[in-house]
């Protein structure tokens, strides 16, 4: 019967429809991968067939959102909540793996959940498209190989991996650790000669073209530990490929205790070398092997440009001990203190007594003086408690003094003797403190320790308060907003200049946490001042790139704002050009998603950062702050009076809005006012103020 392509066009084209449907279908049994969609204007939800599967439950099912929610762990639900929220905010696709717990059933499935919202033609959100795939099995694979990789890494055998050629090691396990007395970083730099010093080059020549021809080696070696003592060991030696290059797979058993009656005799030189280098009271490095470690230390300082501290330290009054109660009760004392220092110590640092009350201890690879500082002071801190000894409570402290690696000096000699001078010092400056060899190191270790100390308790008890500096429209004189700066008011001290802990708190990462409490108190005081009826205009927060980098910022940030109902279109975030410049790839990233959300950006001390303008077109900018170091002196110097055009012209130019900061003098506001620049922030208009006074500042403008 011919076809009749009017009448019939409709049926073809739904029987199309449906075998295609029938063929997605199936192509989403195949791979576990459910499809679902969510209209976002009546919230109602439509899944597919293997979407019902995945979940356990029954084709036709009624199901919503809070279906979904409902079976998940609920370790998982605020961050699916989250991610949900930040997908329909920014309409960016989201993606994220979470486990739930299938409908009447205790059956656990790992999933991947990924979706993008869509929009209608008038780009109004109103759908929410997504894919859920179960991906329980690719989780278990994983779960095994790590499994199998704890089992190597954990093997009561030494199991290493080297380099044919070059014989450096790749791998090694935490058995060839332990038994090396390594660490694993200390391992990887060094080759098997360094090991096995008593392997032969011609040896090794034959073991390499034996492994490259297919052939399994057996063999015993000796291996030498880090503390110069030595075993033996049996080796079963194959050839794999290691990333992409010809490597060796060595499995060593001790077999020490097999051979040790036919070598008693190096058993005894072992226990003779033993005696040599460790001291008998403490089993800590004698002299002869600290100097060993010293020499050692430099050697490995020089090679990777690093930087490494000789602590010497003598306890306090260890005199008076010895000579009323007895040397058995000053040895138990000794023992006891280099029990607490070591346990202090990492595994690369060499704490050794040198005799009497004398220790020394190399930390090795520090970055700054800081490191040393806060080593000693954990030494220091760890002879507070009391040692009891035959019904004696005895109350003992330490001083110790610190030289640095090169740049005290060169001389393993002079190191030991400068350590021994700060010392003294330390012994002057009324013992139980640390002194550098170098009288202004100490004094800036000491104040960045305290600092440091004082800023984790400050941040605990949240003594710090925001202030508020408003910002003009020199024209209209009105508020437009107003910049948040936080102030610390310590207890004791009194108000803590920002310039004196800001840079601190930079350096160790406690800018985090300042900068949230400032975040949260400020938008929790503008929102107040909203509800009031008040118009404090944009809050300006600081941004800093520790804090931008920080995974948890973007979910901190839209919890805050969520919290205290603070709108986004209230908000300016402010990051200094230079902390900017430093990384511009991932400042773009960030800050475009920051953008996307209704946020406005502003560079801050802009002009002082050397940014590329080709940078500042790719930026999501809104707003550039030029410096107070232009704006002090004009209009009288010229410099600056023609840098500051300059900048006024590059923000027209970028279309950006433009304020001067550090406005001071009715000549400086003209001055900018005349070229352009209506925003203007600074002490000729308001000091930085607390929250009561500008509350009243806002109420007289109304």
């Amino acid at each position: 019967m011919p076809i009749d392509i009017e009448k019939d066009a409709p049926e073809i084209a739904l029987k199309k429809l449906k075998a295609r449907e029938s063929v997605m279908q199936q192509l989403e049994a195949i791979a576990g991968l459910g499809s679902w969609e969510i209209d976002l204007q009546t919230m109602t939800s439509t899944w597919s067939d293997e979407s019902y599967k995945i979940y356990g439950l029954e084709k036709g099912t009624d199901v919503s959102l809070n279906t979904f929610f409902s079976l998940l762990l609920p370790q998982y639900l605020q961050e699916a909540k989250s991610i949900l929220e930040e997908a329909l905010t920014t309409k960016k696709p989201l993606k994220f793996t979470c486990k739930i717990k299938r409908y009447n059933s205790n059956e656990i499935r790992d999933l991947l959940i990924g979706g993008q919202v869509i929009d209608d033609e008038n780009g109004n959100s109103y759908k929410l498209l997504g894919t859920t795939q179960d991906i329980t099995e690719i989780t278990n694979i994983k779960k095994e190989a790590q499994e199998l990789s704890e089992l190597l890494e954990h093997s009561s055998n030494e199991i290493y991996i080297i380099d044919i050629q070059s014989l450096k090691y790749l791998y090694v396990n935490k058995g060839a650790c332990d038994a090396l007395g390594y660490t694993k970083k200390e391992l990887l730099e060094k080759d098997i000669w360094e090991i096995n010093p008593y392997l032969k080059e011609e040896d090794v020549k034959v073991q390499r073209e034996k492994l490259l021809h297919g052939q399994k080696i057996i063999n015993r070696t000796i291996h030498k530990r880090k503390d110069a003592s030595e075993y033996y060991v049996q080796s079963y030696i194959y050839k794999l490929t290691y990333r992409d290059r010809e490597a060796a797979v060595i499995f060593d058993t001790d077999i020490s205790e097999i051979i040790a009656l036919e070598h008693e005799h190096l058993k005894q030189a072992k226990f003779i070398e033993y005696q040599a280098y460790h001291d008998t009271l403490t089993k800590l490095p004698n002299r002869t092997l600290f100097q060993d470690r010293l020499q050692q230390a430099i050697v490995s300082s020089d090679r990777h440009n690093e930087k490494f501290a000789l602590l010497f330290i003598d306890l306090d009054q260890f005199k008076k001990i010895n000579d009323s109660l007895g040397h058995h009760v000053g040895d138990d004392v000794l023992i006891e203190t280099a029990a607490r220092f070591k346990e202090l110590l990492r595994g690369e640092d060499t704490l050794s007594r040198l005799g009497g009350d004398e220790f020394t201890v190399i930390i090795k690879n520090i970055k700054d003086e800081k490191s040393a500082a806060t080593a000693a002071q954990k030494l220091i801190n760890s002879m507070k408690d009391s040692i009891e000894i035959a019904g004696h409570q005895l109350h003992i402290s330490a001083s110790i003094g610190i030289s640095i690696y090169p740049n005290d000096t060169t001389s393993q000699e002079d190191l030991i003797k400068f350590a021994d001078t700060a010392m003294y010092k330390a012994k002057d400056e009324g013992r139980n403190n640390f002194q550098f060899y170098s009288a202004e190191m100490t004094k800036n270790a000491f104040e960045k320790v305290i600092m440091e100390n004082s800023l984790r308790v400050a941040i605990e008890e949240e003594q710090f308060e925001v202030y508020f500096q408003p910002q003009y429209d020199a024209q209209k004189e009105t508020i437009i907003g107003m910049e948040a700066l936080v102030r610390w008011f310590h207890p004791h001290v009194g108000m803590i200049s920002p310039g004196e802990f800001i840079p601190i708190a930079e350096d160790n990462g406690l800018i985090i946490a300042i900068d949230e409490i400032v975040m949260r108190k400020a938008m929790q005081q503008v929102s107040q001042w909203y509800e009031a009826g008040l118009k404090p205009g944009k809050l300006a927060l600081n941004l800093s790139m520790k804090q931008l980098a920080d995974n948890n910022f973007m979910t901190y940030l839209l919890k805050t704002m969520k919290e205290y109902n603070f709108q986004a279109s209230w908000l300016e975030l402010e990051i200094t050009e230079g902390q900017m410049m430093q990384n511009p790839e991932q400042s773009i990233k960030k800050l475009q998603r920051l953008s996307e959300l209704g946020i406005e950006i502003a560079i801050d001390d802009f002009g002082t950062g050397y940014s590329s303008l080709s940078y500042l077109k790719k930026l999501p900018l809104h707003k550039l702050k030029i410096d107070q170091s232009f704006i002090r002196d004009i209009p009288d110097d010229s410099d600056d009076v023609a840098i500051t055009k300059a900048i006024i012209a590059i923000a027209k130019s970028l279309n950006l809005k433009l304020i001067a900061e550090g406005v001071e003098t009715e000549e400086q506001r003209d001055f900018v006012v005349k070229n352009g620049c209506n925003y203007i922030q600074g002490y000729f208009y308001s000091k930085p103020l607390n929250s009561d006074d500008i509350q009243q500042l806002l109420k007289q403008k109304l």
